[in-house]
């Protein structure tokens, strides 16, 4: 009993460090943000972006060039995701274009090691088509050897299969600017003393620039390359009948996409690339909308760290707020006595999205209410942080009998949740049933998700609201649910991570929602995934896996230990009964309490949030069957990582709410 009490004290004082960390690291509005860190295409393609728009005087450009350079890792490449096995080409070349821009010589040590590397490892005949397309605004890269993206496919109506709405979100609100540039195929040609001639040894006129082929002559690949030949040609032809009505299509589409913040969809690439595209269709760099897009790198789109100036290519700012919310609850923080909560309460209700969104081009009939990921994308609300939102309300609402907005805003949120609920049972992050996979066959498709497909770690948030707001297993929606989420179980017992990583993220929402709904948790399914979270656990008593386990099955739950990851699995052992994994749990708090700083957070270097697996359709794969198709390894040249800063805290501080409240009552 006095070790028992022990324990408790020690999570008494992590918890009270912790939230008082929170508190002082709240915004004054009431929110809290913890930046993204990604890989160096962003500063990079901004570099790039500026020359193409004529702008090299910006007081930003010397701390983006200081932030490449001290990215770079010792053999010269830079990588996708922290202490990745290896560099990638895509970001290599792409940073090694940028200091060209930026003054730096072929002869300085940082180009001579990149340059070394870039040759060692196949050379310009292996990046995606994205570098590409840099390259060719640059007059590095012929226009004729990219994909070629018509802007007539706005034209294409949405029962058609490749009609942009087919495609996910974030791809879809890259490829309307993209085929106007396409079609126009400009060139802001560097200076000679700055082009990157000295990446093709044996001269330009030697390069092989045709794509490689990745899949037999008889194919669907083989299909759609002989189409984009023939677009490629149609793009030269002097007879292009319904062009010109297709760009206005498109820059329509542009102009109202907008976000108020100067963005659009709340992603770096549309943002960089709309850019271009007004400004290569005639808008001055004075017009209000393309001022609005390049402020925005002076606000949040950009943040200042030691080592230079960061390009955001992203912000969690509603996630991170309702899941530092989601920690206080978890640590029994009464809303009605915290200042903290209720300024966050107030903020969050204010960015309720009742806008109309693209997703209602397949639900016509459903009434906008929802919230974004980000502070000002009203055209992709997301069900993952609505329906950690609605996990939220549900919590408090007892305490706000006469709050009627809130519970407007929960109903709206409701229905619109199970709207979006796909025809397998489990829902994606953006859009219903958005996994066509015949888009992913398109020669643009090379490179992260052109898909939206459902995912169980979302999937088991949404089920976990429901069960919150008093709905069970036995309800229709539920029900289906469930089926679905069983049948996406490993083997092995665990789930697969798609928007973290990875099955240690999947499986940590997945059994929290069974548990919310009322399965039984002794079910051999359950038990089954909590074993394997159990037999993951590492020596120090933490939990961590790589981001390599995307492509190398034998990473599967296994990395150096982190504060989030061990967060994760801490709730799935907690919610699948604790009492066969006592001894893990109390490890993994062991854990938490003694890595947490004096200051109360954790520190995590590594990368634990997904944007990208990198297969193309947004699903979990049977690697044995695909990964040579892949042509990525561990490095995961096709993906894009993401380490949210405030993972490192507010999971850890869940997990140990979450314990401590399982050890008083067992």
């Amino acid at each position: 009993m006095s070790s028992d009490n022990h324990l408790l004290t020690k999570l008494d004082i992590a918890i009270d460090k912790a939230l008082d960390w929170s508190k002082k690291n709240q915004a004054p509005e009431g929110f809290w943000i913890g930046h993204i860190d990604t890989n160096c295409c962003m500063e990079a393609e901004w570099i790039m972006a500026m020359h193409f728009l004529g702008l090299c005087d910006d007081p930003k450009f010397p701390r983006i060039v200081q932030a490449i350079l001290s990215e770079q890792r010792p053999d010269g490449s830079w990588e996708v995701y922290y202490q990745a096995p290896t560099g990638d080409i895509n970001t290599t070349v792409e940073c090694y274009t940028a200091l060209k821009i930026a003054g730096y010589p072929a002869d300085s040590e940082p180009m001579t090691k990149a340059r070394e590397w870039i040759l060692a490892h196949g050379g310009l005949r292996h990046i995606r088509v994205f570098t590409k397309y840099w390259l060719a605004l640059l007059g590095q890269w012929p226009w004729e050897y990219t994909p070629n993206l018509p802007p007539e496919i706005i034209f294409l109506p949405p029962w058609a299969p490749f009609n942009i709405y087919r495609f996910s979100s974030w791809a879809r609100a890259t490829i309307v600017p993209i085929a106007l540039l396409c079609s126009r195929r400009p060139v802001r040609p560097l200076p000679t003393d700055k082009n990157i001639d000295e990446l093709f040894p044996d001269g330009r006129d030697k390069f092989d620039f045709r794509p490689l082929r990745k899949d037999r002559l008889f194919s669907w690949e083989g299909f759609f390359l002989a189409a984009d030949r023939f677009l490629n040609w149609y793009a030269k032809w002097p007879f292009q009948p319904f062009r010109e009505t297709a760009r206005k299509y498109c820059l329509d589409w542009l102009i109202k996409h907008q976000d108020e913040d100067g963005g659009w969809g709340g992603i770096q690439p549309p943002l960089i690339y709309s850019l271009m595209a007004l400004y290569n269709e005639g808008y001055l760099l004075c017009h209000p909308m393309l001022q609005k897009g390049l402020k925005a790198f002076d606000r949040h789109w950009s943040r200042e760290k030691e080592t230079g100036l960061y390009i955001n290519a992203s912000e969690s700012i509603i996630w991170d707020t309702f899941l530092t919310m989601l920690a206080f609850l978890d640590c029994e923080v009464d809303p009605l006595e915290s200042t903290s909560f209720q300024k966050a309460l107030e903020w969050i209700l204010g960015k309720f999205v009742e806008a109309p969104g693209d997703w209602q081009v397949y639900l016509k009939e459903v009434q906008p209410g929802a919230w974004s990921f980000e502070r000002a994308n009203t055209w992709y609300p997301d069900i993952d942080d609505t329906a950690v939102g609605l996990i939220v309300i549900a919590r408090i609402l007892h305490k706000f009998p006469h709050h009627s907005d809130m519970k407007r805003k929960l109903r709206l949120a409701i229905d619109w949740l199970l709207a979006m609920q796909s025809s397998n049972g489990g829902w994606a992050a953006f859009d219903k049933d958005n996994n066509s996979l015949m888009v992913t066959k398109i020669p643009f498709c090379d490179f992260g998700e052109a898909l939206d497909p459902p995912s169980v770690d979302v999937t088991g948030h949404v089920i976990e609201a429901l069960g919150f707001l008093g709905k069970t297993k036995d309800e229709p929606a539920i029900k289906k649910a469930i089926e679905y989420i069983k049948s996406e179980q490993e083997p092995d017992g665990s789930w697969f991570g798609r928007w973290g990583v990875n099955y240690i993220y999947g499986t940590g929402a997945v059994l929290p929602g069974l548990k919310a709904v009322g399965e039984d948790m002794d079910a051999d399914y359950v038990q089954k995934a909590a074993r394997w979270i159990a037999e993951h656990q590492n020596s120090d008593g933490g939990w961590g896996e790589s981001c390599a386990s995307y492509m190398d099955n034998s990473f599967r739950g296994r990395g150096i230990s982190t504060a989030s990851q061990t967060g994760w699995a801490l709730m799935a052992l907690v919610a699948a009964g604790g009492k066969a994994f006592e001894k893990n749990i109390v490890r993994g708090i062991e854990f938490l309490v003694q890595t947490q700083r004096d200051d109360g957070t954790w520190d995590e270097p590594w990368y634990t949030g997904t944007g990208f697996p990198g297969y193309g359709w947004g699903d979990r794969a049977d690697l044995e069957k695909v990964a040579d198709k892949l042509h990525q390894g561990p490095e995961l040249s096709r993906g894009f990582m993401l380490n949210y800063n405030l993972y490192r805290h507010y999971f850890p501080l869940m997990a140990l709410g979450r314990a401590r409240r399982y050890l008083k009552n067992r």
